[in-house]
């Protein structure tokens, strides 16, 4: 097994206690949702104040959904956020997103290109419902893994992420839904299991 480090990101996080707790476990990165359909969105002023609030211990990612690629970006470039993480664009949105801001992470379902191949600096691979938290079939990234560097998303948390990683052998893992007491509401104690279990190697 490749001995990189995972990468861990904690997404959906709506106050500065929630970043405290995610940073303070160990994430790499601590995603902020601009999406209004979402039960953990947070309008871009708050992102911006959270994103202060990591001071710098984390990247910081906003992600968007349902914006076009101008919009998105003036989201994230409001929020003074690291990354700019899109949903749901076609290739053209994304390589105009990608024109106007420095650092783009593509989030796609499966078999949906190879890492860089419209000009993202990462993919997330996300299940068939994105945020929904439903899980889905590892065994169908055996015959479709994406080359590159790509984070895998989608009914993850503290019980099933070891196993996850062991068996799909991503780059890194995101979490949401999975860490959460009710939709949009972050639990301490799963981040910090979710973390640990991790980074079991």
């Amino acid at each position: 097994m490749n001995s990189t480090p995972i990468l861990v990101k904690i997404c959906g996080l709506r106050t500065a206690s929630d970043v405290d707790v995610a940073v303070g476990s160990g994430a790499d990165a601590v995603g902020f949702v601009i999406a209004e359909k979402s039960p953990r969105f947070v309008d871009a002023e708050t992102a911006r104040r959270l994103v202060e609030h990591v001071a710098g211990r984390a990247t910081t990612v906003v992600v968007t959904k349902g914006l076009s690629p101008e919009d998105a970006v003036a989201a994230a470039v409001a929020a003074s956020c690291d990354v700019l993480q899109v949903h749901g664009f076609d290739r053209p949105e994304v390589e105009r997103a990608v024109a106007l801001f420095p650092r783009v992470w593509r989030a796609t379902a499966l078999g949906d290109g190879d890492v860089g191949s419209w000009g993202e600096e990462l993919l997330l691979i996300d299940s068939p419902r994105p945020g929904s938290g439903e899980r889905w079939d590892l065994g169908a990234l055996h015959d479709h893994r994406p080359g590159g560097r790509w984070v895998l998303a989608g009914g993850l948390d503290p019980t099933n992420v070891r196993h996850a990683i062991v068996t799909a052998r991503p780059s890194g893992v995101d979490v949401s839904s999975g860490v959460e007491s009710a939709p949009g509401v972050k639990d301490d104690d799963l981040v910090r299991a979710f973390v640990s279990e991790a980074r079991f190697r």
